[in-house]
């Protein structure tokens, strides 16, 4: 494959974080105002005052556990953004992208609304690797359907496993069923739109006047509507001939859940299985808040959710705030240093055309955006 990319393009500047004094001095506040709440409120509550004492007598071989899994979810992560964003003959290696998914993460954690920093960050190192537009939406769209696929079906088999005493747990109709039939249908949606036909726009171009408003609102429509279709397209590619990727969709989630079991562990019993993996993907939920990074709607989502399964409230509230801290704040250190380090990879991509080598057989079908479809390499 060979994308021919203007050098026009391609001059696009690194998503910054624009930072007014006025939210600064507010992002501190909620954050001075969490510590506090979490600190000296909390521990004097009396349901929670007893284990929250105990957070100095956990047990250290699960804490150290949970800080193992924490880093395999990692490498998980980075090893579904290589096999889904990466085209044969990209200049992206495996050190990019492991720089690209960290800074992301950084970038996340100061948006809300789940994750747009993170997009933004994702799709310029994308763009400055030499990709076209089109090529990064849908395989960043494809990225997506991946990962939130797999959430989805999660929900339908726990919830479905739940209330059908499958699986041992309690079976709230409310939060089983309810969120199995919400993923069901997302999924049913996300199947629709791999019907819209890639050349959309071009059909609506030719049937209606450029210099009229509707036909622009429209072609623009299509453009994105195409786009989302040609990532669900690639995405069923990606499942009918599953790869490493593939595998570090399953891992992503699977050692999150891990971890927050290590974090039961060592403070507690953990729930069964199913509630633990129910009540983990309903409080994820809260991440679509427009909360800095989610901070406190996930917390309080999951906790929630355990409470709502029976599970002790004081033991959740400690297991779910010591998960957080594996999975939320430890990787922050690394993805702030790397943000700062892609800044200074990419402009050794200045100018960069992608080129897919003939000889290795991961170049001999390459993704064409616009088709929908696998074809030669050119």
């Amino acid at each position: 494959m060979s994308d021919e990319v203007g050098a026009g393009e391609l001059e696009e500047a690194i998503p910054r974080l624009r930072v007014t004094r006025r939210s600064m001095l507010a992002l501190a506040l909620f954050v001075l105002v969490a510590l506090a709440f979490l600190y000296f409120v909390l521990p004097q509550l009396g349901g929670v005052k007893h284990t929250w004492n105990r957070l100095n007598d956990g047990d250290s071989w699960w804490i150290a556990v949970a800080v193992l899994l924490q880093v395999g979810a990692m490498a998980s992560y980075i090893a579904i953004f290589h096999g889904v964003h990466v085209p044969p003959g990209s200049k992206i290696t495996f050190k990019e992208s492991y720089l690209i998914t960290m800074a992301g993460l950084a970038a996340t954690r100061l948006f809300a609304a789940g994750g747009a920093g993170g997009v933004a960050v994702t799709a310029w190192a994308l763009r400055r690797s030499g990709m076209r537009r089109r090529e990064v939406a849908e395989r960043m769209i494809a990225f997506l359907v991946l990962l939130y696929g797999a959430y989805m079906v999660a929900l339908i088999v726990c919830g479905i496993g739940l209330y059908t005493h499958l699986f041992a747990g309690p079976a709230p109709f409310a939060i089983t069923i309810g969120p199995a039939i919400v993923a069901a249908a997302v999924l049913l949606v996300g199947l629709a739109i791999a019907f819209v036909p890639p050349d959309l726009e071009r059909r609506l171009s030719g049937s209606a006047r450029a210099d009229r408003a509707p036909a622009h609102w429209l072609r623009g429509l299509a453009t994105g509507s195409a786009s989302m279709s040609g990532g669900v397209r690639f995405a069923g590619h990606k499942l009918r001939h599953p790869d490493w990727a593939m595998a570090g969709t399953i891992a992503w989630w699977a050692l999150n859940v891990c971890v927050l079991y290590a974090a039961f562990r060592a403070f507690g019993h953990a729930p069964p299985t199913a509630v633990l993996v129910e009540a983990f993907f309903l409080g994820m939920l809260a991440n679509l808040l427009p909360l800095p990074g989610g901070i406190g709607g996930v917390d309080g989502g999951m906790i929630g959710a355990f409470v709502a399964f029976g599970v002790s409230g004081s033991l959740a509230l400690i297991a779910v705030l010591v998960y957080r801290l594996f999975s939320f704040w430890l990787p922050s250190i690394p993805g702030a240093l790397a943000y700062f380090q892609l800044r200074r990879t990419v402009t050794r991509w200045k100018g960069y055309t992608i080129q897919s080598k003939a000889t290795p057989e991961a170049a001999a079908m390459a993704w064409h955006p616009g088709s929908g479809e696998l074809e030669p390499s050119r």
